[in-house]
């Protein structure tokens, strides 16, 4: 029987131009793979590492190594993310770190899409639909965590001292967009 493989397209859903605004600029990140890990926190510890990737970092950490980062998201789950190409390679790489060992790995590359949100009035332009604190103190350059910003669900990962990297459902990207550029249209 002959197996076909769809590939889908994976292209944001909001034009693929920045904005710059008061202090921020808002702009598409370019299309990437993302990987859901389940693992028990214990085969974590055991193993170490993933892929190259740091798997011993606490909840909200990110560990990062050519080019790839994974985020923990909770006990026992991570989010990797890597190149837009290495999709199928970047699976079975931790597939074959994780032989053995009780797992889930689902791609998850065309949900989710992402913005990164920069400049010296980033944090503010955030905090106008976020809950959390994101000052450097509360939310170290680093860190990454599950939150809504306004209606929807996202993830946030502060990526540098005045950048932040913002994943959401890709049937939820214009929402959040035009929710950031009306926040910095205000500032």
């Amino acid at each position: 029987m002959l197996e076909t493989r769809h590939t889908a397209t994976r292209t944001a859903p909001f034009p693929l131009a920045k904005e710059s605004l008061a202090g921020v600029t808002i702009e598409p990140l370019a299309p990437r793979t993302r990987l859901s890990l389940r693992l028990r926190p214990a085969d974590a510890a055991r193993i170490g590492a993933v892929a190259g990737l740091a798997f011993d970092v606490g909840v909200t950490g990110v560990s990062e190594a050519d080019g790839r980062r994974a985020v923990r998201l909770g006990p026992d789950e991570w989010l990797i993310l890597g190149h837009a190409d290495e999709t199928e390679e970047l699976a079975a790489r931790i597939a074959a770190d994780l032989e053995g060992v009780f797992h889930a790995l689902v791609d998850v590359s065309h949900r989710n899409c992402g913005l990164l949100v920069r400049g010296p009035a980033a944090e503010a332009t955030l905090n106008a639909g976020c809950p959390l604190d994101l000052a450097p103190s509360a939310f170290p350059v680093g860190t990454a965590t599950r939150t809504v910003f306004a209606k929807a669900e996202i993830l946030l990962a502060r990526v540098d001292d005045d950048a932040f990297e913002v994943e959401c459902w890709r049937s939820f990207a214009t929402y959040v967009r035009g929710f950031l550029v009306e926040a910095a249209r205000g500032l």
